[in-house]
Formats: C-alpha cells, sequence, structure tokens
C-alpha cells in the first residue's frame, strides 16, 4: 500500500476552515483516483509535536544514539521517540497534503515546529563535507501544499507575501522532494460568499493535481 499524509494546521473545525475544506477534497480526490492509498491524518493542533532540547541532539539536527536516549529521564525519552516517530511518518509517505492558512505572511507555529522535527541528519538529510544534500530523493514523493489566505494576491507580488509557501517549497527541495505543487485558496475575504468562491476555485484545480502526482508506481 502506498502512504498518503494529511497534515492540518488550523484551530478550526473543517467546516470554518476553507483550508481544511480543499485540503479534504483534494485528499478525497487522490483516494478516489489511485485506489491503493492508505491515508494517515495528523493534526497539529491535536497531537503533541515536540520542541527541541539541546539534550536531544549529538550535533546540527543529529539526533542522539540509543544509548545516550537510555540515559535521559523516561518523559524526555518519550519526547525524542515522538520526534523520531514523526520524521520517520514522514520519510514513509509516497504522497503528503498540508493544509493551513497564511497567518502573518506565513502559516501558524505548530508547522514550523514539525518541520523542525523532520529535518533530521540521517534521516531527511546528510552533509557532505560542509554542505546539505537531502536524502528523500530515493524514491518519487510528492507534496501539496493547500493554503488559504484571505486577499487575493497578484501574481507579481507573489513571492513577497507568499513566505509561508516559499519555506515549505525551500525545505521540501532541501530534504530532496522534487514534485511539489501549492494549491492556493485565496481571496476567502469576510464574507460567506467571497469564502465559498474561494473554495470552488481551487477546487476546480484539484482534478489537474491529481492527475499529475508523482510517486513510485
Amino acid at each position: 500500500m502506498k502512504k498518503l499524509l494529511y497534515i492540518t494546521v488550523n484551530s478550526k473545525p473543517e467546516n470554518e476552515s476553507a483550508s481544511k475544506m480543499v485540503g479534504r477534497r483534494l485528499v478525497n480526490q487522490i483516494l478516489a483516483t489511485y485506489h491503493d492509498f492508505q491515508l494517515e491524518e495528523l493534526d497539529l493542533y491535536e497531537v503533541h509535536v515536540p520542541r527541541l532540547e539541546s539534550q536531544y541532539f549529538e550535533s546540527r539536527n543529529c539526533m542522539i544514539n540509543q544509548e545516550a536516549i537510555n540515559q535521559l529521564p523516561k518523559k524526555e525519552q518519550e519526547e525524542v521517540h515522538k520526534i523520531v516517530k514523526l520524521c520517520d511518518q514522514f520519510v514513509e509517505a509516497d504522497v503528503v497534503v498540508m493544509a493551513a492558512p497564511m497567518w502573518s505572511l506565513s502559516f501558524p507555529a505548530p508547522l514550523k515546529e514539525y518541520m523542525d522535527c523532520i529535518i533530521q541528519v540521517g534521516r531527511t538529510i546528510t552533509f557532505e563535507g560542509h554542505l546539505p544534500k537531502g536524502l528523500l530523493d530515493d524514491k518519487l514523493r510528492s507534496v501539496i501544499y493547500v493554503q488559504s489566505s484571505g486577499a487575493s494576491i497578484p501574481f507579481i507580488l507573489s513571492p513577497f507575501f507568499n513566505k509561508g509557501l516559499n519555506y515549505i517549497e525551500d525545505m521540501m527541495k532541501f530534504m530532496g522532494i522534487k514534485k511539489f505543487e501549492s494549491l492556493l485558496v485565496d481571496g476567502t475575504g469576510t464574507t460567506e460568499e467571497e469564502k465559498q468562491k474561494a473554495i470552488e476555485k481551487a477546487t476546480n484545480k484539484i482534478e489537474e493535481i491529481v492527475k499529475h502526482l508523482t510517486f513510485e508506481k
């Protein structure tokens, strides 16, 4: 079975969140199109994402070994195991869908904490001399980032305002993932009518995105 990992980053329930609603439609379309996917869901407002403490690492982004883990207090051992589990779950996914709103030109804080957990030496990156190299080019993977925003951002201004989207794309490429797509739910506005219009506009792009997903067949 292939693995589809669906990550959401919004404290609102799904029926109130434009990013979650479009993300769910995208996930459902993937499952309807490709029948050999197993879905795993990760709500970063519901699960515990550990903060990275210095005692968890041997060096830059490199987790301590098992012997050192065993020397930590039980609570900290559990934190390390949780970090490793989150990273391994991401590595094992063939397709990842992330759904998040634009907050302050970026995204909610739990997503940054999650990204810090999955960027690990020996699992998602390595260093050749002083230069980093992504390890997730070992197989074909796709990441789709669903982002909602209240305003309609002109294309020419996108690099200046979509800082969160740009960061996620850069980090995926940093880890070696070549196939990255964005699905923007722009212009959700201040009224329900504006919001539904933005959702439908984004939904109309789903079929084309799903058709061109890249993963190991």
